[in-house]
C-alpha cells in the first residue's frame, strides 16, 4: 500500500509535465524481450531503424489512462517509422490486464511486468506513467516522467 502511495503521489507530479533525459544508470542502448498479454514476444532489438516508445504505465494510474490513446494514435499515424510497446508495470492479474485492454484498446502490443521484477535494463519507474525513447539505432533519446501527448512525441523524434 506504502508503494502505491508513493507512486500516486508521484504521478500526481509526474503529470505536471516534467521530462528529463536518460539515467546514467541505465544502458545507452538497452535490450528488451518481453511476452505481451497475446502471448507473442516483442523483442525491442528487432525494432532497429524505427522509433519506439516503451511506456510504462498501471491500470489504476488516470494519466496512464489518459496517454494512452495519444500514443496509439500516434503510432498508427507513423506506421512504419515509430513503434510503442506498453509496459503494464502492475500486479494486476494477467486476465485483469487483458479485461482492460479491451476497455481501452490501442494499437501496439502490451506486457505485464510484475513491479517488483522491472526489466534489467531500464530504470526502475519513478513514477508513473514513465516512457522511454528510443531511437532508430537503439540508443535511448529520451526519458518522459508523467504524461506525453503527439505533440512531445513529434518533438522528440522529428516523425510529424
Amino acid at each position: 500500500m506504502m508503494l502505491r502511495k508513493m507512486l500516486s503521489v508521484l504521478t500526481l507530479a509526474a503529470s505536471l509535465g516534467m521530462a528529463t533525459t536518460a539515467m546514467a544508470a541505465m544502458p545507452s542502448h538497452p535490450q528488451l524481450k518481453l511476452t505481451t498479454i497475446d502471448g507473442k514476444t516483442f523483442d525491442l532489438s528487432a525494432q532497429k531503424g524505427r522509433w519506439v516508445i516503451v511506456n510504462f504505465w498501471a491500470t489504476w494510474c488516470v494519466p496512464c489512462i489518459a496517454e494512452m490513446p495519444a500514443i496509439s494514435a500516434y503510432v498508427k499515424a507513423h506506421a512504419g517509422k515509430v513503434e510503442a510497446i506498453g509496459v503494464a508495470y502492475d500486479d494486476t492479474e494477467l486476465a485483469d490486464i487483458r479485461h482492460f485492454i479491451q476497455q481501452h484498446p490501442v494499437s501496439y502490443p502490451v506486457a505485464r511486468v510484475p513491479m517488483d521484477k522491472p526489466p534489467h535494463d531500464f530504470d526502475e519507474p519513478l513514477g508513473l506513467p514513465t516512457t522511454w525513447l528510443i531511437a532508430p539505432d537503439g540508443s535511448v533519446a529520451k526519458h518522459f516522467l508523467g504524461p506525453v501527448t503527439a505533440s512531445s512525441l513529434a518533438a522528440a523524434t522529428g516523425v510529424k
